[in-house]
């Protein structure tokens, strides 16, 4: 397996989407506490990337055998049957990532808290089911709402507390200041799950995959895209407000202008090859 083919097998340049929530909580631990427990941050990172890696791996693998014989998906456009990558070495290779993940994760909860234990566990739980079962996540309407939650908020959530865990509370104030906090990140990475179900609407319905953009239909979901660009920046100006984050934090309106061209070229067609990299842009 070459670096190109594993790079796709783990959606490599998906992965802004788990590390822009980390660094969100690494800052916002920074910024208010003055506290980073550099060891900490290290294993979370690692476990926290093995994993993603592994839940699309997950996503590909599945895909694979879920494909319906009414169209070349299986063979032509999944990774796993275009590059004739042995199942068992995908499957060993997720697996892996999953347990070397886990481990680091209870060793983590061992030495700070047990809440950083129940707080990944809902992590795995929604990753995991997200792409297996009968009816995986990713292929009912919640997949945005799921991505959307679990990633731009529980990342930032385990993050700021693994470095606080000694001088203050796992509370409602503090749950829901880094939620808040964690809104630009939660909606944009839900926009990038849109995005994706938008382009793959109907490939996604041969497949038997009824997400949220087959029951709105296209021209809604780009309208929500819409929406939600704009929430993004709406939410972090509203964090300022509330004194949540710092004032420097306004500087992203800066590029407002560069990202609603992007959304504006997206909303005109939705093609995977072509616009799909525009909501990859537009998050990173």
């Amino acid at each position: 397996m070459t670096f190109k083919i594993f790079a796709e097998l783990v959606e490599l340049k998906a992965k802004t989407a788990s590390i822009f929530p980390f660094l969100m909580g690494f800052l916002y631990s920074w910024y208010h506490y003055n506290q980073i427990y550099w060891g900490n941050m290290l294993i979370f990172f690692i476990s926290m990337v093995l994993f993603n890696m592994a839940v699309d791996i997950m996503d590909n693998y599945m895909d694979y055998h879920n494909a319906t014989d009414v169209h070349d998906y299986k063979h032509e456009t999944n990774i796993i049957g275009r590059e004739q990558l042995s199942l068992t070495l995908v499957r060993n290779m997720m697996w892996g990532f999953i347990i070397t993940s886990a481990l680091m994760g209870v060793y983590l909860a061992s030495q700070t808290s047990w809440i950083i234990l129940w707080l990944g566990m809902f992590s795995y739980a929604m990753g995991i089911f997200y792409s297996a079962g009968p009816k995986p996540l990713s292929s009912l309407p919640v997949g945005e709402i799921t991505s959307g939650v679990t990633m731009g908020i529980v990342i930032p959530l385990i993050c700021v507390y693994l470095n606080i865990y000694d001088i203050v509370p796992f509370d409602l104030q503090l749950v829901s200041r880094v939620g808040l906090m964690s809104l630009p990140a939660a909606f944009s990475i839900a926009n990038l799950m849109l995005a994706n179900n938008t382009c793959d609407m109907e490939e996604d319905i041969l497949n038997n995959r009824h997400t949220l953009v087959s029951y709105i239909g296209k021209k809604r979901a780009v309208s929500l895209f819409r929406f939600l660009v704009i929430a993004t920046f709406v939410a972090a100006t509203l964090g300022v407000i509330w004194k949540i984050v710092p004032l420097t934090v306004l500087l992203i309106w800066g590029i407002f202008p560069k990202i609603w061209k992007n959304t504006q070229l997206y909303s005109q067609k939705q093609i995977k090859t072509e616009t799909f990299p525009l909501a990859i842009k537009n998050l990173a």
